[in-house]
């Protein structure tokens, strides 16, 4: 990697001055004695902080970077594709990246099943394409009274107004409760309706909440939650934003219980965390309701400036060969047994209270013992992940959950070595 960043202070007065990150509470981050972190380069992966200081990016740089940094055959892919051009129109014409970005994507699934792609910019827009298309649906085949959704507990979808309604944790959304589309909000399948006439769709996190903490859902739940919407002629919408693109192991994680939902939403990792890009699939079945005269008004009025950008879909195509040509779903079976392995060195600690592991993704709970969880306010999750910077690992929490989501290129070396910090992090914070 080349050379370190001399402007440091610079940099920082400005940010400190002009930026609003998010978050975060901006009075701790503004205040003089804070030293904000200020990364400027990336390889496969490490981190390197504006001092030179080295990380594992033991969060995917917020769940997104698949591959590592300044992987070749991305860089190579953005490159290319940016001697063509960078940006066209999704409106009104077409791109050959994005054409060929739908028509793999599509080919990931069983043949006349997720047939039709619309494409968008991040996790939140993604949920935002598949609740009014599933709306607009039932209005267009006669059911307008279709129109309510049913989300679970402590999930999370996203911040935009749409996404938000969905969401189960107050503490993101409750502020706006009262501009959101209807919803009811259950713990579990458990919990589902015997009547759903005016259910539109139900939305989840398959297999893992993550910003519950990374909350495992039990085996057979997606079976059943699909089988119930089949009874009910109810659509079902599974938030693959991060379990996606092999995160617990499979392809998508809606794999593992064999179901097909009737919209997938796909963000995050899709361009191997490169560049924003998001991809809502759904089925023949909606598509088809959609199609009409223009005087029908039939047509899905929504869409984004960069919708099909061809820079984010040439990166995404590429994401899409690496998985083929370098076998990364086979190649991460062991990475996962070897994060099983160092997580259960530290089941024994007296402040680990639980550790959820989904693939190649883990929460690491902690708490005052196995059974007391610390207050709140006392914010030790995040001040166990900054202690734990000093070990050479760069991660969040959620809560008092620390996550361990590491690049797919992790090392053996890399996975002992994060471990290794969250424990001394925990130790730094906790006593």
């Amino acid at each position: 990697m080349g050379a370190m960043v001399t402007n440091f202070d610079t940099l920082i007065a400005a940010d400190k001055a002009h930026s609003w990150h998010p978050f975060t509470q901006m009075r701790a981050w503004c205040d003089p004695s804070h030293e904000p972190l200020l990364l400027v380069e990336g390889n496969g992966a490490i981190l390197r902080d504006s001092k030179g200081r080295e990380y594992i990016d033991g969060n995917s740089s917020i769940w997104t970077n698949l591959h590592g940094h300044n992987h070749p055959r991305l860089n190579a892919a953005i490159r290319g594709q940016l001697e063509k051009v960078a940006h066209v129109s999704f409106l009104g014409t077409t791109n050959a990246p994005a054409t060929s970005l739908a028509e793999r994507l599509c080919a990931l699934f069983p043949a006349d099943t997720l047939t039709r792609v619309f494409f968008s910019d991040d996790g939140s827009t993604a949920i935002e394409v598949a609740l009014k298309m599933a709306v607009q649906y039932w209005q267009l085949t006669g059911r307008p009274e279709r129109c309510d959704f049913i989300a679970f507990d402590r999930a999370y979808h996203g911040d935009t107004a749409g996404a938000a309604s969905v969401g189960g944790i107050s503490t993101f959304h409750g502020r706006f409760s009262g501009m959101h589309f209807p919803v009811r909000r259950i713990g579990s399948v458990s919990e589902l309706p015997t009547e759903a006439d005016s259910i539109a769709a139900v939305i989840v996190e398959p297999l893992v909440q993550g910003s519950a903490g990374m909350r495992l859902w039990p085996t057979g739940m997606l079976r059943e939650l699909r089988a119930w919407c089949d009874r009910h002629d109810v659509f079902l919408i599974l938030d693959e934003v991060m379990t996606g693109f092999g995160r617990t192991g499979t392809m998508f994680a809606c794999e593992q219980e064999e179901i097909i939902p009737d919209f997938l939403c796909l963000a995050k990792g899709l361009s191997g965390g490169y560049l924003p890009l998001a991809a809502t699939l759904t089925t023949e079945r909606v598509f088809e309701q959609f199609l009409g005269e223009p005087e029908e008004q039939k047509t899905l009025y929504y869409g984004h400036s960069y919708t099909g950008n061809p820079l984010g879909c040439a990166a995404a195509l590429a994401n899409l060969d690496i998985f083929r040509d370098e076998e990364v779903l086979a190649n991460l079976q062991p990475r996962i047994a070897l994060m099983r392995k160092y997580l259960s060195q530290l089941a024994d600690h007296p402040h680990v209270r639980d550790i959820r592991q989904c693939g190649f993704l883990a929460g690491i709970e902690i708490g005052i013992d196995k059974r007391t969880p610390f207050p709140w306010t006392e914010l030790r999750g995040a001040r166990a992940c900054v202690a734990a910077r000093a070990h050479g690992l760069l991660t969040r929490p959620v809560l008092d959950t620390i996550v361990l989501m590491p690049p797919y290129c992790t090392t053996e070396d890399q996975l002992e070595q994060a471990v290794s910090a969250i424990r001394q992090g925990i130790d730094a914070v906790c006593g």
